[in-house]
Order: C-alpha cells, then structure tokens, then sequence
C-alpha cells in the first residue's frame, strides 16, 4: 500500500510540473501531489487574492467556508490557557530535576498507561497533566518522606503527541516532534531549511482549533529582521512553503493542507 501511494504521489508530481510549463492553470479539484520543487496554484478570477505577497490582501479574517479561516495571527490551541498550557502524553520523554540532589535527576518516558517511574516515589501518573502540575505532585511526594522543601523542574524533552508537518519547499520534508518552546524558524531548521526556490515570504502555517482549522502567512525574512515575531508552533500544525513562482488563492489552500497531510504521512521521522 505505500508504495502504491508514493507512485500515486510521484505520478502527480509529474502531471503537475506538466501543467506548469505549459503555462496552464492548475485545478485543485482533483489529487495533485504536492511537489518539492514547485507549487503553482492560481486562480483566474480574482488576480487580486494572490497571497504570495508575505501579508493578506484580504482582511484579518476571511471565512473560506465551514472550516477554513484566513487570520494575521494563528490563535492558540483551546484549553492552553492562550498557549501556556501543554499537556503531557503518553511516550513524551521528560526531563525531571532534583535542585540540589542529582542521583534523583531522571530523563523518563511516559509509558502506555500514563505513568513514569522515578526513585523512592515509584509510579506517578503524568499524562493529562502539565509540566506545572506534575512539579507539584512530586514536591508533595518527595517532601512528604525524603525531603525537606524540594525543588523539582519538569520539562518536556520531547513529545509524541507534539509533531508538526513541513512540507513545500523545504530540504527534507517530514513530521517532526517538537518541544514547548518550538517556533516556525525552528520549525522550518527541523526541516533542514528551505530549497533554492523556496519565497521566504510564502510560508503558511495551519492550525486545527475544536472544528475550524486557521491558516496564516509567515514572512520568515521579516521574522528574521525582527519586523515580526516568530510565532509559537503546537503539535498538529501544518507549515507548507511555497516557491517564488507560485501564487496561492485562499481556495487552494483546502487542498494544499490536504496534500500536505498526505505527504507528510509518508516521511514521519522519529
């Protein structure tokens, strides 16, 4: 079956940069596969609602229909408290320190049923939990037998539940975990950086928020001249980069998510 997919995908990719010499328009509305050198979606209505200018022409927000929205900033996943908030999962891999008493420094993963072990506490379940919380279940734990006011960070070295998808333009497409701390220029390093052809101010970023999914435009040039912020990146985002030729209509841009979710799932890393 994968096989079968990739020569799909690859078959595609062949048809699309057919269309593209030829100067014809490229239709969405069948499965094309998105190509690692190019990608050439334009509309033929509206020459305004190209979105390869590194800012919307449109307004902040654009409904594109029942669970697409266009936005200037990506807002935060829910129930992350405007995203300081993130949950542990099952197989996260956590960086637990002791202040003070090193033989009880432990990196742990969480297993299958939620929990990880640690030395004199035993099994503590730390899924569903955040970083804080499990702080203070431990200090309970080992201030209550072991030790006199505990100090005790935990962090996230890695999680399973937290995976972003690059796709585009980029050396070495794929889904990659990420930290609580990961950003779209981190994003994109994971990555490996973008191609030759790749238009910095073509990056888009797609977020799944309850039964809408939000999809905002990057300038990573202005990103890194400090003119922007580089945004927050969550676990499920989608980040797709864009060549310099390419114009990107709003509603192509149902597709490309769904084609950069398929692609991705071929090339998931560990």
């Amino acid at each position: 079956m994968k096989q079968a997919a990739i020569i799909f995908f690859l078959a595609g990719i062949g048809a699309f940069l057919g269309a593209c010499e030829s100067g014809n328009v490229v239709e969405t509305t069948g499965s094309v596969g998105l190509s690692d050198r190019t990608q050439g979606f334009a509309r033929t209505d509206r020459g305004n609602d190209d979105f390869g200018t590194g800012r919307f022409a449109q307004p902040a927000s654009v409904s594109t229909g029942s669970d697409l929205r266009a936005v200037d900033e990506l807002p935060a996943p829910l129930n992350s408290q405007g995203g300081r908030l993130q949950f542990i999962s099952q197989n996260d891999v956590l960086e637990v320190d002791v202040f003070g008493v090193d033989e009880l420094d432990r990196t742990v993963e969480v297993d299958s049923t939620g929990q990880i072990s640690l030395p004199l506490v035993g099994q503590v379940i730390a899924a569903g939990k955040t970083e804080r919380q499990l702080e203070g279940e431990l200090r309970a734990r080992y201030g209550a037998k072991y030790l006199e006011s505990p100090q005790i960070s935990v962090n996230v070295k890695e999680s399973a539940g937290q995976r972003v998808t690059v796709e585009g333009e980029v050396r070495k497409a794929g889904i990659y975990p990420i930290s609580s701390r990961a950003t779209l220029l981190r994003s994109i390093a994971l990555a490996q950086g973008f191609t030759k052809i790749a238009n910095p101010a073509k990056v888009y970023v797609f977020r799944k928020r309850g039964q809408e999914t939000f999809v905002a435009n990057y300038n990573v040039d202005a990103i890194r001249g400090g003119q922007r912020s580089d945004p927050r990146i969550y676990g499920g985002d989608v980040v797709v980069v864009f060549s310099s030729s390419a114009k990107v209509a709003m509603e192509n841009l149902k597709s490309v998510l769904g084609i950069a979710t398929s692609a991705g799932r071929l090339a998931v890393l560990p």
